[in-house]
């Protein structure tokens, strides 16, 4: 049953708390999932949620860190002695302890993995802090099933068993041969089914798809997204199997990424939470508005450029929100489509100049369209050929640039290796304001000099 957290099941488990009621804090959250504590823990304080930490079996203890937000981790386990940490951390699969243990100072890791019990859990641990965080290695878990390709059935049941053991979910069993190199994967069907003397070489499924360890984080997720799969293969240089990346992690780095980009889209430089300091939020969001500052100074002076023009022919500057507006939606459309396919790798093999003149055709149907709509209602509405033929011709213009620009920006910033979630959002608007504005009032100048 899924559980709703109320603001009335939060006052009463926080009187349980001052009450130092143990039982019945317990028998509040003994059933719940660790992804609801964790949610608990983000509407009461450090000290209600160590009182109820402490409460909890060291498996479900575990769970909750995990579930927990990077940042409410860190203020939590700040309250935490090593040695009860290392308790939490040795019920944990080798890829979320070192995520856990990565988040401490060099100091805090060392003093944190003395502590652990099972040596051979530390070393994995101490092996995957090695990785990058955003590659495949950072991602993968060592914990795994592998078979000998020289093991007859018999052999390979017996070892699957006590390999079983510490394994949540068994997605695929590898082959290996004598060196640890990966060979393939074996059908649990084809187990069950094929006579106890025959040798697992005989059955395997040669036809794998791993990666490296040093393989970006995005590009696992893209590979395990195109292929299906639940969980993918990590190998090292000499294509030695050293762990596995489940599903979940995936689904994790298509959150983090897809949080990412939307931040940047939005005008926000770093990666941040609604409840985080009023500091923190605005220094993350000022840079973004300073370029907007920016671009409506250098606007204005396009329109000091022009004042001449706009005293002579005021009612241009009725059109202004609307060319503006056009130009900053079309051109977030266009780098937004590009982003999306960025990151998903569908671009195909296009190239930039084909990209390019794609979206030219699309921009243009839609301009056409666009501009014969206003230059209808200024016809019937205005007593300015001039304004009608300026705005229609400038609407057309900008749609153009802005599309133009729009599809550009973000190829170019991914050619250069820049996240090309950076081009669309505050930076395609501004530009494409000053652009817009300096389109409409030089065509401006030059039709109503002509009637």
């Amino acid at each position: 049953m899924q559980f709703e957290l109320t603001k009335e099941y939060i006052d009463q488990l926080r009187d349980n708390i001052q009450e130092s009621k143990e039982v019945e804090v317990f028998e509040m959250v003994r059933e719940l999932h660790p992804a609801d504590i964790a949610e608990i823990y983000d509407e009461i304080s450090i000290d209600e949620a160590r009182f109820i930490h402490v409460l909890l079996d060291n498996e479900v203890a575990a769970d909750v860190l995990v579930e927990l937000e990077e940042d409410d981790r860190e203020r939590f386990l700040k309250v935490l002695p090593s040695e009860v940490i290392a308790q939490f951390i040795d019920k944990l699969d080798s890829d979320d302890a070192a995520d856990v243990i990565g988040e401490f100072p060099e100091e805090k890791q060392e003093e944190v993995l003395s502590h652990i019990d099972d040596v051979e859990q530390a070393g994995d641990i101490v092996d995957l802090l090695n990785y990058d965080e955003d590659s495949a290695g950072g991602l993968m878990a060592k914990e795994l099933i592998t078979v000998n390709e020289n093991w007859n059935i018999m052999t390979c049941l017996k070892e699957m068993r006590k390999q079983a053991e510490d394994i949540d979910e068994v997605y695929y069993v590898y082959v290996v041969d004598d060196n640890e190199i990966l060979k393939g994967t074996l059908s649990l069907k084809k187990l069950l089914l094929t006579a106890t003397n025959r040798k697992i070489a005989n059955i395997i499924n040669t036809d794998v798809i791993s990666v490296k360890t040093d393989t970006p984080s995005e590009e696992v997720a893209n590979i395990m997204d195109k292929y299906d799969l639940v969980a993918l293969p990590v190998v090292d240089a000499l294509n030695r199997l050293v762990g596995r990346i489940t599903i979940d992690d995936v689904v994790d780095v298509i959150r983090e990424e897809a949080e990412r980009d939307y931040q940047l889209v939005s005008g926000i430089t770093q990666d941040v939470e609604s409840s985080d300091s009023a500091w923190i939020l605005t220094r993350a969001r000022i840079p973004w508005l300073f370029i907007g500052l920016f671009g409506g100074i250098i606007a204005a002076l396009v329109m000091g450029v022009y004042e001449v023009d706009l005293g002579i022919n005021p009612r241009m500057v009725f059109f202004i929100p609307l060319i503006a507006a056009m130009g900053g939606n079309v051109g977030v459309q266009s780098s937004s489509i590009i982003v999306q396919a960025l990151a998903s790798n569908s671009m195909g093999f296009e190239s930039l100049g084909r990209k390019l003149l794609k979206e030219l055709w699309v921009a243009g149907m839609n301009g056409i369209i666009l501009s014969t709509v206003i230059f209808g209602y200024n016809y019937f509405f205005s007593d300015s050929f001039g304004l009608t033929l300026t705005v229609s011709c400038a609407l057309f213009s900008v749609i153009i640039f802005a599309s133009m620009f729009g599809t550009f920006v973000p190829m170019f910033l991914n050619r250069m290796e820049i996240d090309p979630a950076l081009a669309t959002g505050p930076f395609i608007t501004t530009v494409n304001d000053i652009m817009g504005l300096f389109i409409y009032l030089m065509i401006g100048r030059v039709f109503f000099t002509l009637f």
